[in-house]
């Protein structure tokens, strides 16, 4: 799931419908879009992930344009020497504009060379946490700042676009890339009013296939699913610069790749979306698809990825979640979980998770919280990851 992701086909699709000559659509008093609302739209005649196949590399590290959405996402928790604490997030997303039997305006004699059938956004994010955020967000809160960027662009006349061979996706001067010979390493740059980072990854194990062999179903209907692998713990080394400040870092990233023609199913209202980096070498996505009642949906799953590379299945029943506070954005009112109790008993796993600052909400087209945690079990740190909260007011 993630970004979480199904945020992307929620904010894409909205760009589609609202294809002009100015993409960005959001209300004029600057308030967020409805998730509901914003998840609706013709999916006619795009492919849909309906049964498990084959992902093919380096095929499947590129774009899948007869789907209509798909997004690249990368988040991570990284330190400097001195012990001060970073988080991040960059995702570009990719919206297919027309189904791929219908004549595409860029094969339209005598058309504009800005007329396309593909749009891309990007989210970029940091947390400039302080160096005593190890433990949650109320230590070092004085020192915290986030800061948040949306950008939007046609993919055409060189502004945006995404390949495999070499694979490259990119959004005007946001970029991912990989190595000449193979993914990795991969190379990250992103900017924006001052705030900056540059950094190169590495993958430290194996690909993750999440949901069935990468089916991941999302609800009821046939095709209500995407295609879905992850890498789950890559080392990072690089630069962050805010203001005139450069800040050498290293940590932990991770990378989902994701593409679908898919929507929430009616009683689904949101998703809480966790990605858990532990201390033992072990990770766990795991998202909740969250019904009108609040409860947790059929379609709620997840996976534990084991110290060797190899990884199992979760399913609703097998994780014990518990919300343990909640925060109210100063920005949209919105009120969030912030702290969570979540647990595997079959698994021996009991930990607690916290937010390493309260205030990381996205201002973006589509509002939600994407925030770096602290991983603790049995009050002693057990890791960091990132959570993702959509569809809360």
């Amino acid at each position: 799931m993630n970004k979480g992701p199904f945020i992307f086909s929620v904010i894409l699709g909205i760009l589609t419908i609202s294809l002009g000559c100015n993409p960005a659509v959001k209300p004029a008093d600057n308030s967020s879009i409805d998730l509901n609302t914003a998840m609706s739209g013709d999916t006619t005649g795009f492919a849909r992930a309906e049964k498990v196949r084959d992902l093919i590399f380096p095929e499947d590290w590129g774009p899948h344009p007869t789907f209509k959405t798909e997004w690249w996402y990368f988040t991570g928790n990284l330190d400097d020497a001195s012990g001060r604490k970073f988080g991040y997030e960059l995702t570009i997303f990719r919206s297919a504009l027309n189904p791929p039997e219908k004549e595409s305006p860029s094969d339209t004699a005598g058309v504009s060379g800005w007329a396309t059938d593909q749009l891309f956004m990007g989210h970029f994010s940091l947390a400039d946490l302080g160096a005593d955020a190890s433990t949650g967000a109320a230590q070092g809160a004085e020192r915290q700042t986030f800061h948040s960027f949306e950008r939007f662009s046609r993919g055409a006349m060189g502004l945006a676009g995404s390949h495999s061979e070499p694979f490259r996706v990119w959004l005007e001067d946001w970029t991912i890339e990989g190595s000449p010979n193979g993914l990795f390493p991969l190379r990250l740059r992103a900017g924006q009013d001052g705030v900056s980072l540059d950094l190169t990854l590495s993958s430290a194990k194996p690909i993750v296939l999440q949901g069935d062999r990468g089916l991941d179903r999302k609800g009821k209907e046939l095709g209500n699913a995407s295609y879905y692998y992850s890498y789950t713990r890559l080392e990072t080394e690089g630069v962050i610069r805010i203001g005139d400040q450069d800040f050498t870092v290293q940590g932990s990233s991770w990378k989902d790749h994701e593409w679908s023609t898919s929507a929430l199913d009616e009683n689904q209202v949101g998703w809480d979306w966790f990605a858990l980096q532990l201390s033992d070498n072990r990770e766990i996505m795991f998202y909740v698809l969250r019904e009108k009642d609040g409860s947790a949906g059929a379609f709620t799953n997840g996976m534990l990825v084991e110290s060797d590379g190899t990884y199992l299945p979760l399913s609703r029943e097998d994780v014990v979640l518990t919300v343990n506070d909640t925060w109210k954005s100063p920005h949209s009112g919105a009120t969030y979980p912030s702290d969570w109790s979540f647990s595997i008993p079959s698994r021996g796993i009991d930990l607690e998770i916290h937010p390493l600052m309260n205030d990381q909400e996205l201002n973006a087209t589509v509002r939600y919280w994407e925030g770096a945690v602290a991983i603790q079990s049995g009050g002693k740190p057990a890791g960091r990851g990132y959570v993702e909260l959509t569809g809360y007011k």
